[in-house]
Formats: C-alpha cells, sequence, structure tokens
C-alpha cells in the first residue's frame, strides 16, 4: 500500500521527543576507536542524524531516506551534510559502515528478517548495527485508532491501513541478528511525554501513523470527521491530569549488534 509523502513540519512539532530514543540508542553505542563511516537509516529531517553528529564530528556520516520532503528538509538545515534519497530496503553501497543506525524507521518496512541481513551486510568488520522501534501496536492510541477505523463509516476506507505496520517479539530478532552478529544488546523504554492536550496527542499521530488513514480519505471534510471521531477515542483512553495535561507513554525496543564483541567493560546481554 502505497501513502503520501511526509510533512518535516509537522513531524518536527515534536522535535524533542522524537529526538531522545535517538540521544538514548547513541549513548548505549560503544566502540574501541572513532569510527570512519556512519549511515543514519530513515533519516527524516535530519533530526536523528545531528546526535551521530555531535557525538562523533570527525566521522563520515550519510543521512538515507526515501522521503523526498524530508531529504529536502534536511538539506535546507543541514547544507554541509551528506544526504541519500533512497529505499532503506533496497540500498546496496560497496562501502562499509562502522554504524548502521536506524532509529523509528523499520516498522514502516515490511520482510524484517529480508531487511535486517541487509542491513548486517552494510556494516563493517568491527561495526555496530543500532535500531530502534516504536512499539506501536502496544500504545492506547493503536487501540483508540483501530477502533475507528473498524466502525462501518470508516471499515472500506481504511481497510489494510493497519498491516502497514510492521515489527515483531524481541525473540524474533534476537535470533535474526545472532546468527550474524557476536554480541547483541536488548532493551525497552517507555517514555512518558506529558502533552498539553488530548488534540496534541492527534497532532503526533496525525505526522506518523495516521498518515496511511488520512491518505484514503478523499474529501479534507472525511478527514476532519474521522479525526473528530479518533479526538473522542484518545479523550477515553488517556486521562487528563489535575493540571490539564495528558500523559502519553511511549513503549519502544532497542537493540544494538555488534559483529565483534565490544570493548570491555560495556553491559552486553549475549
Amino acid at each position: 500500500m502505497k501513502i503520501g509523502d511526509w510533512n518535516p513540519k509537522l513531524y518536527l512539532k515534536f522535535k524533542n521527543e522524537r529526538t531522545q530514543p535517538s540521544i538514548d540508542l547513541v549513548n548505549r553505542i560503544h566502540l574501541e576507536k572513532i569510527p570512519s563511516n556512519i549511515i543514519d537509516i530513515g533519516c527524516g529531517p535530519g533530526n536523528s542524524t545531528q546526535i551521530l553528529v555531535k557525538k562523533w564530528p570527525k566521522s563520515s556520516i550519510t543521512g538515507l531516506d526515501n522521503s523526498a520532503s524530508m531529504i529536502e528538509k534536511a538539506k535546507k538545515d543541514y547544507p554541509g551534510q551528506d544526504w541519500i534519497l533512497s529505499d532503506a530496503a533496497t540500498f546496496k553501497s560497496e562501502k562499509k559502515y562502522d554504524v548502521v543506525f536506524s532509529n523509528a524507521t523499520i516498522q514502516w518496512i515490511p520482510e524484517h528478517k529480508k531487511l535486517l541481513k541487509v542491513f548486517i551486510d552494510l556494516v563493517s568488520e568491527k561495526g555496530v548495527l543500532a535500531v530502534q522501534i516504536p512499539l506501536f501496536r502496544d500504545l492506547a492510541i493503536w487501540k483508540a485508532i483501530e477502533s475507528v477505523s473498524k466502525k462501518t463509516r470508516w471499515a472500506e476506507a481504511t481497510k489494510g491501513c493497519a498491516e502497514i505496520f510492521t515489527y515483531h517479539d524481541i525473540d524474533f530478532y534476537y535470533n535474526v541478528l545472532s546468527a550474524n552478529i557476536n554480541a547483541i544488546e536488548m532493551w525497552k523504554t517507555t517514555y512518558i511525554h506529558i502533552m498539553i492536550s488530548h488534540s496534541a496527542i492527534l497532532d503526533w499521530s496525525r505526522s506518523t501513523a495516521l498518515r496511511p488513514y488520512l491518505d484514503r480519505m478523499k474529501q479534507e471534510s472525511e478527514k476532519n470527521e474521522f479525526e473528530k471521531d479518533l479526538l473522542s477515542e484518545i479523550k477515553r483512553e488517556y486521562p487528563m491530569q489535575t493540571n490539564g495535561k495528558v500523559l502519553f507513554p511511549f513503549k519502544r525496543l532497542f537493540f544494538i549488534a555488534y559483529k565483534q564483541h565490544p570493548p570491555a567493560g560495556s553491559e552486553i546481554l549475549t
């Protein structure tokens, strides 16, 4: 199912919240020396790439994304950096990377066993693969979207949208990675985002998970009605706090895979 291009401005409305997982993932990567080449697969507008640049300013760092609008935004905001418009699932390179990094991207791509082999093939002999996946189907917002999309009014228009999102359990990723990797670190984190309103959760979703659903709506009025129905469900799923704010828990899975054993002293689950 093909969906429309991304909206960088809307995506970056929650820039700090979306970037924090990249910070946490980068800070857990342990290498013996400064990496020569790094690639950020699914770089979006470049916010995650800047975390890599900040930690390894002397490295050659490339951002890759299949969204023309996201790459255009990255080039505009960070003109001195390298950006590639390409599909992650089919990307090939003779160059090997000491860090292959992918934050909140692979849930949009099917066939993860095949995809991870593509990623691993890009990793240098002593390199590392670092990935973060939003566990979206574990969230109350997913329950709300599913509830609305299955209503008689929307069922036909949104048929197949849920299948766009792909991720598996930790056993799946461990078994795929351990066949090609010497050391693996895996963990889950739930971020508690403090939102100013229920509408803010709708705004968050509009730039990501809601995209395939809204793309199916032929008229702007239909989009508005769908979002109105969804907002009612969001209010049911997320109670308002005494100060009027709304807590938005967001669960994410992380894994770091080393082709060789990482430096002594780093905590790795093998």
